[in-house]
């Protein structure tokens, strides 16, 4: 039986909206930034509590050979231990954390710990990887579908012949590994062990911060730009929102280098020598991520700067010209004001004689007009105003 399934895309908004995430409140208020445990304070190890507005779970089984493949959608954990064959690889895909009886069947079926079940339904763990007896416990996070500064976590339980996904919400950016399962007919992802989808998943998940980054690239040098063309009021909100942006992305990327790089490093009969060298080739892009991130994070911050300088040069702009209007208007102000007094020439000759004189009005205009002239090339020929005086370029040799 061969189906494909794709959710509802009205389901895939519906439930990746703020009132169906299980950390909506906190990421709407701190975008990502603040997360928060179910789990109640001082609750035993392993206590399992799942979000009311969670998704219920939807459960794909993806069974394939080098010459075989089949996907069905599972409604009972009961059905699974007769799906899961030895001579092949079985990836069951769970979709959602609602269901709490869903979780605690698996759990039982394949033998996962409490504490691994309790790192599945509170979905803000740091990408890490502990091993066990029997199974590799793997959690990522992985950009959301929708796009934007959201992850989403994706734990893996890696077995002898299956590989067991966790995920918050239907619908994902793991579809190229799908088709490629659907199409490498006798490749090397049908014909390798269940570490190989394993790492398919990583690389897939890893990859898909790509193009988002470069979004953000264009989205910072975009606000470059605007910053340096002119320090507005809304730029520094923008930049922040970028800023914290990349700090959520970085929460996800640091510890996923830590994880790769365990994955690569630990020996576990479960992962192969030659898996790994296709992991040392992730880890390499989480780095490359990595540096790209701290280049944003690092630009985003001059930013900042950059919208300081610019606007304390635009004010001291305008203070250049309000000083200068006052300090011109000051010695026109005194001559107004001298000629303004109100003394009489009629009792005393030195009373000021010239308000008698018949261009006493034009010779106060004249000499105000002249005070100011005089003000206006001072301050050119000091470089206050204008470009002020040309400066002769050093000959070669110095004289």
């Amino acid at each position: 039986m061969n189906t494909k399934h794709t959710p509802p895309a009205a389901n895939r908004h519906t439930l990746r909206g703020a009132a169906a995430h299980p950390h909506a409140k906190v990421k709407m208020r701190g975008r990502s930034i603040h997360v928060r445990k179910r789990t109640p304070p001082g609750s035993s190890p392993g206590t399992l509590v799942v979000d009311a507005a969670a998704q219920h779970p939807t459960i794909r089984v993806t069974t394939y050979t080098a010459d075989r493949l089949s996907e069905v959608d599972v409604t009972s954990v009961s059905k699974l231990p007769s799906l899961i064959d030895k001579g092949a690889v079985t990836w069951i895909d769970v979709q959602g954390l609602g269901d709490l009886d869903t979780i605690q069947e698996l759990g039982k079926t394949f033998g996962i710990h409490a504490l691994a079940l309790e790192d599945i339904v509170n979905a803000h763990q740091r990408p890490k990887v502990e091993n066990y007896r029997d199974h590799v416990f793997i959690v990522t996070r992985m950009p959301a579908a929708e796009g934007g500064a959201t992850t989403e976590q994706l734990a893996m339980f890696l077995g002898d012949s299956y590989l067991l996904t966790f995920q918050e919400f239907a619908g994902d950016s793991l579809e190229p590994v799908r088709n490629r399962l659907r199409t490498a007919l006798g490749g090397r992802m049908r014909s390798a062990k269940a570490d190989y989808l394993a790492y398919a998943l990583l690389d897939t998940a890893i990859d898909g911060y790509f193009p988002v980054l470069e979004k953000y690239g264009e989205d910072v040098e975009d606000l470059e730009n605007d910053v340096v063309a002119g320090p507005e009021a809304g730029l520094i909100n923008r930049i922040h929102d970028i800023k914290r942006d990349l700090l959520t992305f970085r929460r996800a990327l640091w510890p996923q280098r830590e994880m790769i790089n365990a994955l690569i490093r630990d020996e576990h009969p479960l992962i192969e020598d030659q898996t790994k060298t296709y992991l040392r080739d992730c880890y390499d892009h989480t780095i490359q991520l990595v540096d790209v991130l701290e280049t944003y994070r690092e630009i985003a911050s001059g930013l900042i700067d950059i919208y300081l300088s610019s606007l304390s040069t635009r004010m001291n702009e305008i203070m250049k010209v309000l000083t200068f209007i006052a300090t011109i208007f000051i010695p026109l102000g005194f001559i107004a004001g001298l000629y303004g007094m109100n003394f009489s020439p009629e009792k005393s000759p030195w009373n000021m004689p010239e308000l008698s004189w018949y261009y006493g009005y034009p010779y106060a205009l004249a000499l105000m007009a002249t005070v100011f002239v005089g003000m206006v090339l001072y301050f050119r020929s000091k470089g206050w105003i204008g470009k002020g005086p040309a400066k002769r370029p050093p000959s070669p040799d110095g004289l």
